[in-house]
């Protein structure tokens, strides 16, 4: 069986090879690409006659996995699979796996970085400081004390919601579904309007789709404190950056920190976010530390193992 790992997955070949050496050991054979392409038949051509295909953050278009022929598995070394057009699967017998749990620990701890970035003023304090100026100017807020608002609570909402509660934050939360355990801690579950009418930091971890593309809208972030920040390390579109800036330049509300955006950095530089002030943008380094990208590849190629075996796991598509 050949498995096409059709781009980096930032670790090298040869950590790829050792975590793999289960899937190697029963005789499949591993194909690995080291340079990222977003050439349709550069693509085409890695996917070919390949059984399996492993993937991380590149998009993937349905013309190139139609040109697969022989695809019975995709493990996604991702979360989210709003990259991938799934639908070209829609009427094919094609398992489709992805990293659930991988940055957990990594997307976490970037939020609460963001929060303190903007709360301290860490960012622009940095540059007066170069300059041999002082505080002068510059507000500093606490966040305990502060209500919190998460919205989504799955695993990377859910660990928000107790870094929260362990810097003394009053924590409430918006989701599909309620949390026991997230309640029995002090979680309080409110409507979204509420949530975002109540909260002093709004923290974005829902996933990308249909119903939550623009789901932080132009109407939904009037109803933000003046004093407020929100903080989006899950998915772009899900905010109205446009909005937002907006916001931001009028007072509206106080700041933001952002690592995701309509599209994947680099930006353009006439990115109105990017001068938006009291804001903090960064690349879309959430899920990237070193430790994150380790734990990504066992689960890839763990989600291969168990569907090999017949027991397939982390499914998206089934």
């Amino acid at each position: 069986m050949r498995i096409s790992v059709i781009e980096p997955l930032g670790i090298s070949e040869e950590e790829i090879r050792s975590i793999a050496k289960t899937i190697t050991d029963r005789g499949h054979e591993i194909v690995i690409y080291n340079e990222k392409s977003t050439d349709t038949n550069v693509l085409k051509e890695r996917v070919k006659d390949s059984e399996v295909i492993v993937l991380a953050n590149m998009p993937l278009k349905a013309e190139v996995i139609n040109s697969d022929s022989k695809l019975k598995m995709m493990s996604i070394a991702f979360t989210g699979v709003d990259h991938v057009e799934l639908s070209a699967l829609n009427n094919k017998e094609v398992v489709v796996s992805n990293a659930s749990g991988y940055s957990t620990e990594s997307v976490t701890e970037l939020t609460f970085g963001l929060v303190f970035s903007v709360l301290r003023n860490i960012v622009p304090l940095d540059k007066v400081t170069r300059e041999g100026k002082t505080k002068n100017g510059f507000s500093q807020s606490d966040l305990s004390g502060k209500t919190f608002g998460v919205i989504g609570t799955g695993l990377i909402g859910a660990s928000v919601c107790r870094i929260a509660k362990a810097f003394g934050c009053k924590v409430i939360a918006y989701s599909r579904s309620k949390k026991e355990e997230l309640e029995v801690i002090g979680v309080n579950y409110v409507t979204l309007d509420e949530l975002l009418a109540k909260s002093d930091v709004i923290s974005v971890h829902v996933p990308q789709t249909q119903e939550t593309i623009g789901m932080i809208s132009k109407e939904k972030i009037k109803l933000m404190k003046k004093t407020a920040i929100l903080i989006n390390v899950a998915r772009g579109p899900i905010v109205d950056n446009e909005a937002l800036a907006e916001a931001l330049e009028n007072g509206t509300i106080a700041g933001a920190g952002i690592d995701v955006f309509d599209k994947e950095p680099p930006l353009d530089l006439g990115y109105r976010l990017l001068k938006a002030p009291n804001t903090v943008v960064l690349p879309h380094v959430g899920f990237a530390t070193k430790e994150a990208m380790v734990r990504r590849a066992h689960i890839t190629f763990e989600n291969i193992v168990k569907w090999l075996d017949g027991t397939p796991q982390n499914i998206v598509k089934y």
